[in-house]
Protein backbone atom coordinates (compact mmCIF):
# COMPACT_ATOMS: atom_id res chain seq x y z
CA UNK A 1 0.00 0.00 0.00
CA UNK A 2 1.73 3.31 -0.76
CA UNK A 3 1.63 6.08 1.33
CA UNK A 4 0.06 9.48 0.11
CA UNK A 5 2.94 11.86 -0.43
CA UNK A 6 2.25 15.93 0.48
CA UNK A 7 3.36 19.22 -0.87
CA UNK A 8 6.68 18.97 0.73
CA UNK A 9 7.58 15.61 -1.48
CA UNK A 10 7.41 13.51 1.57
CA UNK A 11 5.23 11.17 3.61
CA UNK A 12 3.75 12.65 6.72
CA UNK A 13 2.92 9.92 9.67
CA UNK A 14 1.50 10.70 13.01
CA UNK A 15 2.01 8.61 16.25
CA UNK A 16 -0.42 8.76 19.36
CA UNK A 17 0.97 7.74 22.90
CA UNK A 18 -1.95 7.30 25.67
CA UNK A 19 -0.99 6.51 29.33
CA UNK A 20 -2.99 4.24 31.64
CA UNK A 21 -2.77 5.38 35.21
CA UNK A 22 -0.88 2.37 36.48
CA UNK A 23 1.89 4.29 33.95
CA UNK A 24 1.94 1.74 30.89
CA UNK A 25 1.61 3.08 27.49
CA UNK A 26 -0.88 1.77 24.64
CA UNK A 27 1.76 0.38 21.71
CA UNK A 28 0.52 -2.07 18.70
CA UNK A 29 2.08 -5.09 17.79
CA UNK A 30 1.73 -4.94 14.00
CA UNK A 31 -0.42 -7.42 11.83
CA UNK A 32 1.33 -8.57 9.24
CA UNK A 33 -0.72 -7.32 6.43
CA UNK A 34 0.50 -3.69 7.11
CA UNK A 35 4.18 -1.94 6.65
CA UNK A 36 6.86 -3.24 9.01
CA UNK A 37 4.93 -6.12 9.86
CA UNK A 38 5.04 -7.51 13.44
CA UNK A 39 6.75 -4.95 14.28
CA UNK A 40 5.94 -3.01 17.88
CA UNK A 41 4.83 0.44 17.79
CA UNK A 42 2.40 3.18 18.80
CA UNK A 43 -0.75 3.48 16.97
CA UNK A 44 -0.71 5.66 13.97
CA UNK A 45 -0.67 6.19 10.80
CA UNK A 46 -0.12 8.49 7.28
CA UNK A 47 -1.71 11.74 7.16
CA UNK A 48 -3.87 12.32 3.86
CA UNK A 49 -3.59 15.28 1.34
CA UNK A 50 -6.00 17.51 3.00
CA UNK A 51 -6.33 16.09 6.17
CA UNK A 52 -4.39 17.73 9.65
CA UNK A 53 -2.47 16.29 11.70
CA UNK A 54 -4.55 16.25 14.31
CA UNK A 55 -7.20 14.87 12.36
CA UNK A 56 -5.10 11.70 11.35
CA UNK A 57 -3.95 11.24 14.63
CA UNK A 58 -7.32 10.79 16.14
CA UNK A 59 -8.56 8.68 13.05
CA UNK A 60 -5.71 5.87 13.08
CA UNK A 61 -6.29 5.53 16.52
CA UNK A 62 -9.81 5.19 15.79
CA UNK A 63 -9.45 2.76 12.81
CA UNK A 64 -6.79 0.59 14.61
CA UNK A 65 -8.18 -0.08 18.07
CA UNK A 66 -11.72 1.50 18.12
CA UNK A 67 -10.98 3.92 20.36
CA UNK A 68 -11.52 7.42 20.57
CA UNK A 69 -8.98 10.11 22.07
CA UNK A 70 -8.69 13.56 23.18
CA UNK A 71 -5.70 15.07 21.75
CA UNK A 72 -3.25 17.16 24.64
CA UNK A 73 -0.24 18.19 22.71
CA UNK A 74 2.31 17.64 20.02
CA UNK A 75 5.42 16.40 22.19
CA UNK A 76 7.65 15.03 19.38
CA UNK A 77 8.52 15.57 15.34
CA UNK A 78 11.68 13.62 13.67
CA UNK A 79 12.53 14.08 9.93
CA UNK A 80 14.31 10.31 8.79
CA UNK A 81 17.15 11.21 6.93
CA UNK A 82 17.57 7.52 5.34
CA UNK A 83 13.99 7.66 4.14
CA UNK A 84 11.35 10.09 2.86
CA UNK A 85 8.89 9.88 6.17
CA UNK A 86 8.63 12.75 8.67
CA UNK A 87 6.70 11.82 12.15
CA UNK A 88 4.89 13.74 14.25
CA UNK A 89 4.14 12.29 18.14
CA UNK A 90 1.13 13.58 20.07
CA UNK A 91 0.02 12.62 23.83
CA UNK A 92 -3.32 11.83 24.08
CA UNK A 93 -6.04 10.82 26.66
CA UNK A 94 -8.34 7.92 25.94
CA UNK A 95 -12.27 8.05 25.78
CA UNK A 96 -12.63 5.16 27.59
CA UNK A 97 -11.09 2.26 28.29
CA UNK A 98 -12.72 -0.07 25.52
CA UNK A 99 -9.91 -1.21 22.84
CA UNK A 100 -11.63 -3.14 20.20
CA UNK A 101 -8.65 -4.12 17.42
CA UNK A 102 -8.84 -3.91 13.58
CA UNK A 103 -7.29 -7.41 13.07
CA UNK A 104 -6.62 -6.28 9.62
CA UNK A 105 -4.11 -3.68 11.01
CA UNK A 106 -3.19 -4.94 14.85
CA UNK A 107 -2.10 -8.36 15.56
CA UNK A 108 -1.86 -7.87 19.40
CA UNK A 109 -2.89 -4.86 21.96
CA UNK A 110 0.40 -4.31 24.30
CA UNK A 111 0.39 -2.16 27.81
CA UNK A 112 4.23 -1.27 28.88
CA UNK A 113 6.33 0.65 30.54
CA UNK A 114 8.33 3.26 29.13
CA UNK A 115 11.18 0.90 29.67
CA UNK A 116 9.76 -2.42 28.38
CA UNK A 117 8.28 -0.47 24.96
CA UNK A 118 11.78 1.46 24.65
CA UNK A 119 13.66 -1.81 24.61
CA UNK A 120 10.95 -4.06 22.85
CA UNK A 121 13.19 -6.40 20.54
CA UNK A 122 10.93 -5.33 17.94
CA UNK A 123 10.03 -1.98 18.43
CA UNK A 124 10.04 0.46 15.72
CA UNK A 125 12.71 2.64 15.18
CA UNK A 126 12.77 6.17 17.83
CA UNK A 127 10.40 4.23 19.75
CA UNK A 128 12.86 5.30 22.63
CA UNK A 129 12.97 9.07 21.93
CA UNK A 130 9.25 9.40 21.65
CA UNK A 131 8.89 7.82 25.00
CA UNK A 132 11.51 10.77 26.52
CA UNK A 133 9.35 13.29 24.88
CA UNK A 134 6.28 11.49 26.02
CA UNK A 135 7.17 11.96 29.60
CA UNK A 136 8.83 15.24 29.89
CA UNK A 137 5.40 16.10 28.90
CA UNK A 138 3.85 14.01 31.18
CA UNK A 139 6.05 15.79 33.64
CA UNK A 140 5.32 19.05 33.11
CA UNK A 141 1.45 18.26 33.13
Amino acid sequence: MKRPTQEDGRVHGVIVGCQRDDGRWLLIRRSEHVAAPLKVCFPGGAVEPGESRDAAAVREVREELGLAVDLIDQVWHHEFTDRNLTLWGYLATPVGERVKPDPHEVAEVLWLTAEQASNHPDAMTKTDRFILALQEAVAKG
